[in-house]
């Protein structure tokens, strides 16, 4: 038990040295991944820069799974972690690497960056973000949650759109960076038109994403921008 006490405080407890460090080294390797991933979507790629692309890949899947099996061997109900949310995203991430599918589920990685919202705390001893937090209390909980809700979304519409159109218009959406452009100015609902989707799953997807938008990007602003006018007013007084 004592084992098991330890490694829970090292793959859990952030507020320990050695959690905060295995927390912030996996939170870095995921977004190496991510990088890597989008990268590896650009069109002719020299073979040195696939093959790195791929090495990255095995080093970062790797560390992965051993976090994975350190998760399930520290949980305190084994089939309540792997079923749970970030159980079956932890998993998703990693198993088509060892089962050929040809279903690449590299970018539900990004779902993983939400631990990062338990490690933000690590800021509290920073005495500037300490008085920048007090002007923010109130909407704290909105920032945070809406804005790791639209970089997720944005780059989950980028993949999207990149799957659906990337065949149809190689020039258009070449990768997933070309693609983000696409992403943000649907998402945001301004749509310049310069790239548009002509596939009808391209087109089914774009609904999809403009309702999507509208829900998390325009409607919470004026929440947020009021919350943090009434901050303002406390501190005032």
């Amino acid at each position: 038990m004592a084992f098991k006490s330890k490694l829970r405080s090292l793959v859990d407890d952030t507020d320990s040295k050695s959690g905060k460090a295995f927390a912030l080294l996996i939170q870095s390797l995921i977004i190496v991944s991510l990088i890597s991933f989008s990268i590896d979507t650009l069109p002719n790629l020299p073979l040195a820069t696939k093959e790195l692309l791929y090495a990255i890949e095995v080093v970062t899947v790797t560390i992965f799974t051993f976090e994975y099996a350190l998760r399930i061997i520290a949980a305190e109900k084994t089939l309540k972690f792997v079923f749970s949310f970030y159980g079956l995203v932890d998993l998703a991430a990693i198993l088509p690497f060892y089962i050929s599918t040809g279903l690449d589920l590299r970018a539900v990685r990004v779902f993983r960056l939400l631990r990062l919202i338990r490690i933000l705390k690590l800021f509290k001893y920073n005495q500037a973000i300490n008085r920048f937090h007090r002007a923010i209390v109130i909407a704290k909980e909105e920032l945070i949650l809406f804005g790791f809700i639209s970089i997720i979304m944005l780059y989950l519409s980028a993949v999207g759109i990149y799957y659906f159109e990337n065949a149809a218009q190689p020039e258009q959406f070449k990768s997933v960076f070309h693609s983000l452009w696409w992403a943000l100015t649907t998402l945001t609902t301004v749509g310049y038109g310069d790239m548009f989707p002509i596939t009808a799953g391209g087109k089914l997807f774009t609904f999809f994403v403009l309702v999507i938008g509208l829900g998390i990007v325009a409607v919470p602003t004026g929440l947020i921008a009021s919350a943090l006018s009434q901050v303002r007013k406390q501190d005032a007084t």
